[in-house]
């Protein structure tokens, strides 16, 4: 803590104390983004978890609003008022920090990695606060300090809503993070798909009206728009983008109705699920990339066979894992046919390509 002797103007006073803030929040991030909660001796209590983490962030929140007001109208707080600004905000973070390395590796890594997120969400806008305090005229609320208090604001809800990602889920685990995870993929694949829909219902040769090269015999400039060649190999590509959205539907289906986290084996083997589920929306949008004219049929190619393995993956993985019922192997043995046709179908329409 800052100490000072004397007559200190209050303008200094307060700035000494916000960079010393500013380092101790930082020191703390680095700490959540580097650091592994451990295995605590005591039996690890969901609900327990939930209230405090819930509880710690609410304290968050409001320092966040009496550092905010304290700055945003002279006179500037005194000294004393400055430290203990200073430290109710760091005792607040640091009160988050600690609540997180409560939560054990067991788990699960995607639960974990939720909530990580969420930690340094929220140290990342009290930063930012206290950063954008410093350098606006003390005593002045700036529109910027306004934007960052909301900031905090709403990465502190987010969080105390965190336990609730269903209603179905009295508190989060490893299952209900899975479900979060998923559901974001999906979503990223979903918006691709159309985005590339869109394109291919819009597509026009802005050239068609243009009359043909006399000594070349056709229109020289083919790289707005696509060939007949391009066409039939977007229509595979298509394909594999949509059975990407089928997959992870499904996957986000099963998970839901069978997911669980009761044992190690079960939060292990919902971990590797959304580990490789999270590599198809990179996948997809590669591929996507990669269809829009000039196309490459060899880029093409490679992009759609690195989807159709990610894709098999998954579906290996869904079925071998207890989120998989026999009577759910039916749809599984369905995609990866479909996964199947596409990629073969692409790989004739490029075979001159090697």
């Amino acid at each position: 803590a800052v100490r000072w002797r004397g007559a200190v103007p209050a303008g200094m006073a307060a700035r000494e104390a916000l960079r010393e803030l500013c380092g101790s929040l930082r020191a703390v991030l680095a700490r959540v983004r580097e650091g592994e909660p451990g295995e605590g001796r005591e039996p690890f209590e969901p609900p327990r978890f939930w209230d405090a983490l819930g509880q710690a962030f609410k304290e968050t929140s409001q320092e966040a609003t009496k550092l905010s007001l304290a700055f945003s109208r002279p006179p500037l707080p005194s000294a004393e008022n400055c430290q203990k600004l200073s430290e109710d905000v760091q005792n607040a973070i640091l009160a988050v920090a600690t609540v997180y390395y409560w939560l054990p590796k067991g788990q699960g890594t995607t639960l974990r990695k939720m909530v990580r997120d969420a930690t340094t969400e929220v140290l990342e806008g009290m930063i930012q606060l206290t950063e954008t305090i410093l350098i606006s005229p003390l005593g002045s609320s700036s529109h910027k300090q306004l934007i960052s208090t909301g900031g905090v604001w709403e990465a502190c809800e987010q969080v105390s809503s965190l336990p609730r990602v269903f209603f179905t889920f009295p508190f989060a685990d490893n299952q209900a993070a899975v479900v979060s995870a998923l559901s974001a993929f999906l979503a990223v694949v979903k918006d691709a798909l159309e985005e590339m829909e869109n394109a291919l219902v819009e597509e026009q040769d802005p050239y068609s009206d243009t009359i043909e090269d006399e000594e070349l015999g056709f229109r020289g400039n083919r790289d707005t728009y696509w060939s007949e060649a391009d066409r039939k190999l977007l229509g595979s590509c298509m394909g594999l983008m949509k059975a990407s959205k089928a997959c992870l539907k499904k996957v986000l289906s099963v998970v839901k109705a069978y997911g669980k986290a009761d044992s190690p084996e079960q939060i292990a083997q919902l971990d590797d699920l959304a580990d490789i589920a999270n590599e198809i929306s990179p996948s997809v949008d590669e591929l996507a990339l990669s269809m829009y004219p000039p196309m490459n049929h060899l880029a093409v190619r490679l992009n759609a066979a690195k989807l159709a393995s990610v894709l098999k993956k998954v579906l290996e993985i869904t079925k071998t894992s207890h989120v998989c019922p026999p009577s759910e192997e039916g749809w599984v043995q369905f995609l990866t046919g479909a996964v199947d046709h596409n990629m073969d179908k692409i790989k004739n329409f490029t075979q001159g390509e090697l």
